[in-house]
């Protein structure tokens, strides 16, 4: 049984992370501890932190309270005592949707730390390689479910958590979106590759650091910050749009434009360019000299998909580095017919990317594990190139190259031979930036 003590309240250590106070809840605490003192006590660790009741405890300071009556109970470490406060909030609190989500989302990364984050059909008494266990608590998965939750509307909030900026979130409390469950995982789904170049970054600050390199830890530290400040941009530009349009009145006149172009037209001649605001579009066979007559001198990094046709050896010597995305196969005898110096490969979600490059080029140490092509090409540019570097795509795809250089500040040299893929590209990158592509005549 925990032992009851009575502790001074300026000995009680509050965690930072904790959410914040409600005011009318300690406003009503405060009458009821007034007229009938403290009737449950809180619970703090044997280090005098405290695990429940940080309303109980704002009510007694508000009432000039000295002393006041904690379970003291004890845990092996800070993983356990925060495991039970989030427990307790469950159980006692009238939660918000943002704060029940980051809650689902605390509990099972503590879990996961504390290696009793188990999957369906795990054995719930062992661990591999035959080691004995007590059973977990209770899933934060049927914990959820035990207060009325989905599995869907459980994996949608704790995306929302993880997905969304601090600031951000801030915000939406402030909003009529706060209870809304569609809004918020909309936001949440908006600049992930911003998102996952931060935490790239913040990796790579990490290792930087263990390392004692302390110019690649300040690059990083930097990238990772500028990765952030762009995903907060994308995501508040988000929240006000659904804000402007709950409360607008105003006729389709007064919407922003969006395109110039949209995907049905294929009215781009060859030879064609277009300007959008600092990146080049150019519609063409990308070995032609008209192309490579158009590319810098001091492009970091070119991006390119092996096609059966290669004939883009030239990029070498347009590039510092050179990336070549494969779907599967090895790079053998792609580097027997071809000029340009192999450096390593890498599999970034199962795709193959050779480097090459005329100067050394360090391969990560660490394995690489992410998903989606945004996020493959996110993380080359976050390699290999600095903010406003020059990149090269000799293919359009579906604008891959061309949105992740707009997100990160890089500026790109586009080219591709189809229409469609040029029409495609320039309407996505008008969308996404509000602002119109123009033809040129460079």
């Amino acid at each position: 049984m925990p032992t009851v003590l009575s502790v001074l309240i300026d000995q009680i250590n509050i965690n930072a992370n904790r959410r914040p106070v409600k005011d009318d809840k300690v406003a009503e605490l405060m009458q009821s501890i007034r007229a009938n003192g403290l009737l449950n006590p809180i619970t703090i660790d044997q280090n005098f932190n405290l695990i429940a009741g940080l309303h109980r405890l704002t009510a007694c300071k508000m009432l000039s309270f000295k002393h006041i009556e904690c379970k003291v109970v004890s845990y092996e470490d800070a993983d356990h005592a925060r495991l039970a406060e989030i427990d307790e909030n469950f159980i006692r609190n009238e939660l918000e949707p943002l704060e029940r989500y980051e809650l689902w989302l605390e509990r099972d990364r503590i879990l996961e730390r504390m290696g009793l984050r188990f999957k369906p059909g795990d054995n719930q008494y062992t661990r591999k390689g035959g080691e004995t266990v007590s059973l977990p608590p209770r899933t934060t998965l049927e914990l959820a479910r035990g207060f009325g939750y989905s599995e869907r509307s459980f994996q949608q909030g704790k995306q929302i958590a993880r997905d969304i900026h601090p600031d951000v979130k801030q915000r939406i409390s402030t909003t009529p979106f706060k209870k809304s469950r569609t809004v918020q995982l909309k936001i949440a789904r908006i600049a992930t590759v911003e998102r996952l170049a931060a935490e790239m970054a913040s990796k790579a600050f990490e290792d930087a650091m263990a390392k004692g390199d302390k110019t690649e830890a300040e690059r990083q530290a930097q990238l990772a910050q500028q990765a952030r400040d762009k995903q907060k941009e994308l995501q508040l530009q988000a929240l006000e749009d659904a804000v402007s349009n709950k409360s607008s009145t105003s006729s389709k006149n007064d919407k922003p434009i969006t395109a110039i172009i949209t995907n049905q037209e294929t009215n781009i001649d060859t030879g064609e360019k277009w300007m959008l605001h600092k990146h080049l579009v150019y519609r063409g066979k990308t070995t032609s000299k008209q192309f490579i007559n158009l590319l810098p001198s001091d492009a970091a990094l070119a991006i390119a998909t092996l096609s059966p046709f290669w004939e883009h050896d030239y990029l070498i010597n347009e590039a510092r580095v050179v990336a070549v995305l494969r779907s599967q196969g090895h790079i053998n005898n792609f580097c027997r017919n071809n000029k340009m110096p192999f450096q390593y490969e890498l599999v970034l979600n199962q795709l193959y990317v050779s480097i090459f490059s005329h100067h050394t080029i360090p391969k990560p140490s660490a394995p690489v594990c992410i998903e989606g092509i945004e996020a493959v090409i996110s993380y080359l540019l976050n390699m290999y190139t600095h903010p406003n570097s020059f990149v090269i795509s000799p293919f359009m795809g579906h604008g891959e190259t061309l949105i992740a250089c707009e997100r990160l500040g890089r500026v790109c040299f586009v080219g591709d031979e189809s229409p469609n893929l040029i029409n495609r590209g320039i309407a996505r990158w008008q969308k996404l930036t509000n602002k119109l592509a123009r033809k040129t005549s460079l």
